[in-house]
Formats: C-alpha cells, sequence, structure tokens
C-alpha cells in the first residue's frame, strides 16, 4: 500500500515557484511527512510542462538500490554521467542525510547552469546554521509538516466518500489519531497504531540516537515520553531533572538537555519559547513544547487521550507554523498567552486556546491574558465551542477552532 498522493498545493506552489531559478531547493521535515511524494508530483508536474523524462535525476538515499552512492565522489559521477549539457536536468536527492559530505557534490553540482537541484532532509541539520554555513546564501527551503486538518479533510471529501460525510468534530477526532499522510489509507486501529510505532522508531533509530552517539536508549525514552506527557506546559531542564530525580532517575541537566536538543533536531518536537509582550522581549525561565504529529501521543503514553485542551492546543500551534508565523509562548504580567505569532513583515497576532469557554469563570479566565494586552494586534480566543462561537468580546474575537483550522486566510 503507498502513500496516497496528495496535492499539497502550498509546498508544490513552492517548488514551481523557484522551478530554474538559482537556488537550491530545499525540503526539510520530520521523517514520513511526505516530502518524497510531493518530489514524485513535482516530477510529473515536470514532465506535463514538456521536460523529458531522461532530463529527470531522481536519487533516494533510503532505497537500496542507491546505497552505493552514499560515496559523494560516486554520486557525482553518476549524476553528471545521465546529465544532457544540452538541456536543463532536474536533480532530486531525497534523504541526503545519509551522504556524508553531502555538500561537496550539492555545490558542485549548484555551479553547472544545466542542472536545477532539489534537496530533502528528515532531521533539523536542514533548519540549523549549519547547512547556513555550508550553502551560504545559495539555497531556499521549504519546511514540510504533516497533513493539516483541511488537508486531511480534502482527501476524505474526493477520496472518501462514507467518511467525508462525518461531522467536522468526527472528522477531528479521526484526524487526532494520526496527520501523517500513510495513514490515510489505513482503516485499521491497530495497523495505524502499529504504524506509528515504526514511525517512532523510525525517528528514534535513524535520527536522534546516531546524533546523539548515546547508548543509553532507555534514559532517552523517558525524556521523549515526559516532553509528550506535558504538552503545552512550561517546563524547564531543571524542573525535569528533579522530576527524574524524585522518582531514582538520576540524570544530569546536560544530558537532559543534549537529549532535548536530539528530540528536537529529530523535529520529532518543536520547542517555543517565552516572549514578553511589553518590552518585545525573549524569557529564559522555562517554554513550551510540542509533538509533530499529536497521534505519537499514542505510542509514547499510557494515556494519550488525557489532557484534551493542551491536545488542541498543539494542534493549533503546528497549524499556525504551516501558516508561515514564527510562535512564541507570550507573557504579560503574570499571565500567559498560549501564542503570540509573527509573520514576515513582524504583524504580530495573539491566540488562546481553550477546549471550550461555555462556564464563565473559565471564559473570564481566557480572555484575561488578552485583556491585558493594550495593543492593537489582533486577538483571538480559539475553543471547540459551538454556542456562542463568533462571539466578540471587546475586539477579541471567538472563532471555533475546527472552523479556524478550516479557514483558507491567515487569521
Amino acid at each position: 500500500m503507498r502513500t496516497p498522493k496528495i496535492r499539497r498545493k502550498t509546498y508544490l506552489d513552492f517548488l514551481h515557484t523557484w522551478q530554474d531559478r538559482d537556488l537550491i531547493k530545499v525540503l526539510s521535515g520530520v521523517r514520513r511527512s511526505g516530502k518524497s511524494t510531493l518530489l514524485a508530483l513535482f516530477q510529473q508536474d515536470l514532465q506535463a510542462q514538456g521536460v523529458q523524462p531522461q532530463n529527470i535525476i531522481a536519487i533516494n538515499f533510503e532505497m537500496m538500490e542507491f546505497e552505493e552512492l552514499t560515496d559523494y565522489r560516486k554520486l557525482q559521477d553518476y549524476i553528471l554521467s545521465k546529465v544532457d549539457k544540452s538541456q536543463k536536468n532536474y536533480v532530486f536527492l531525497d534523504e541526503i542525510q545519509y551522504v556524508a559530505q553531502f555538500e561537496k557534490v550539492v555545490d558542485s553540482l549548484y555551479v553547472r547552469e544545466c542542472i536545477d537541484l532539489y534537496i530533502t532532509g528528515s532531521n533539523a541539520f536542514f533548519l540549523s546554521g549549519e547547512l547556513a554555513t555550508l550553502l551560504t546564501g545559495r539555497y531556499i527551503e521549504q519546511h514540510i509538516l504533516p497533513l493539516s486538518f483541511q488537508e486531511f479533510k480534502q482527501w476524505h471529501v474526493e477520496n472518501n466518500p462514507q467518511i467525508s460525510q462525518l461531522s467536522n468534530p468526527d472528522l477531528y477526532e479521526m484526524y487526532l489519531q494520526s496527520s501523517f499522510p500513510y495513514t490515510l489509507a489505513i482503516s485499521n486501529q491497530q495497523e495505524s497504531y502499529d504504524y506509528l510505532q515504526a514511525v517512532y522508531a523510525s525517528i528514534m533509530f535513524k535520527d536522534v540516537i546516531p546524533r546523539l552517539k548515546t547508548s543509553d536508549v532507555n534514559a532517552l525514552e523517558r525524556v521523549a515520553k515526559y516532553l509528550a506527557s506535558v504538552t503545552g506546559s512550561a517546563i524547564s531542564i531543571n524542573k525535569i531533572k528533579n522530576t527524574f530525580a524524585s522518582s531514582g532517575v538520576k540524570i544530569s541537566f546536560e544530558t537532559v538537555k543534549r537529549y532535548i536538543q536530539g528530540l528536537q533536531d529529530s523535529l520529532l518536537f518543536y520547542r517555543v519559547a517565552q516572549f514578553k509582550v511589553r518590552g518585545r522581549e525573549l524569557l529564559q525561565s522555562s517554554e513550551k513544547y510540542y509533538l509533530v504529529d499529536v497521534g505519537l501521543r499514542r505510542i509514547m503514553l499510557p494515556d494519550a487521550n488525557a489532557d484534551q485542551g493542551h491536545i488542541l492546543e498543539n494542534v493549533i500551534y503546528l497549524e499556525l507554523l504551516r501558516r508561515g508565523y514564527t510562535v512564541y509562548v507570550g507573557r504579560v504580567d503574570e499571565y500567559e498567552i498560549d501564542f503570540v505569532a509573527v509573520d514576515t513583515m513582524q504583524n504580530l497576532a495573539y491566540y488562546q486556546v481553550a477546549l471550550d469557554t461555555l462556564n464563565e469563570d473559565t471564559l473570564a479566565r481566557e480572555l484575561r491574558p488578552l485583556q491585558k494586552i493594550s495593543d492593537s494586534y489582533p486577538k483571538y480566543l480559539l475553543t471547540l465551542d459551538r454556542i456562542g462561537a463568533d462571539a466578540n468580546y471587546n475586539g477579541i474575537v471567538k472563532m471555533n477552532a475546527l472552523d479556524w483550522l478550516l479557514s483558507k486566510e491567515n487569521r
């Protein structure tokens, strides 16, 4: 069973926008987020434009037949043997992190006018200063996340009429099982669970452990499961260390810090720093962590469905990333704002997320941080409420979170 081919407009638009332009196109993202499928769809588009198949050179380094090409010299020789110098050639190097010193062959291919180059990678090497140092000024990057709720629903509308008739809340419950594209083709709960276990193991054993060079897998998994259990809660490394110590597990501050960095580098978790709204400065006291797919909680935690409010918060955070925002946790006086979203023009938007606010005390508590903000940037309260879902509290706009997830405009 193959991964369903979903035309993910934002990501395909990126590839078409930068096609034939003098930059290396980089797709980064967690394993199984759909990068290879996007490249395959783009290659189909190229052929529809009239590009001949022999001018498309595609190598996926997770395929055994290309194992020998993980030597960068052999890779270059292979590609150049396929290139037609009189034509534009489109070269796709998928999961290139398997090639030691890949930057050498990438640089060598990039300077050739007959080659338009696309590369993908599954860890934060492609988001860090390392890549910027190696390919300074020569690349443009698109980060790939698993499916949005909108993409999930659209696929079912087009391919699964029976399920597409479900209400948005019912579809959302299905979406929480996993947003990895391959799971669209799985209807059996046990198969879905087994697939997520395989994805998690692949991330841990192919990305996290080799990068950290650690032999203490149990301690690493303890840290990963702890982060999953406190999704949406502000924590510090010291707090994690002390929590483990209180249960009889000895682990140093530096080890916890290193393990968390490795889990971020694998793109399994995202770290969100705190942002002081008054004064516009970052705070170093504690951070929040969110999973790349909330479905992974099912194989990491004994009670994955606990704390639905923070699960919704995790979903909203990932959607803000998809919409191109840089995201922080806000702090105003002693109050916390779930998200401060900053766009490329440095405009801000504030988001408070709650499962429901039908109780007056809950509503007052969720509004209070937003009411403390004196600037005129947009302020939103996102909940699963249907009653009063379009209320406006002196400029604070309340929206149903599922309607927001399905909306096309950035707001």
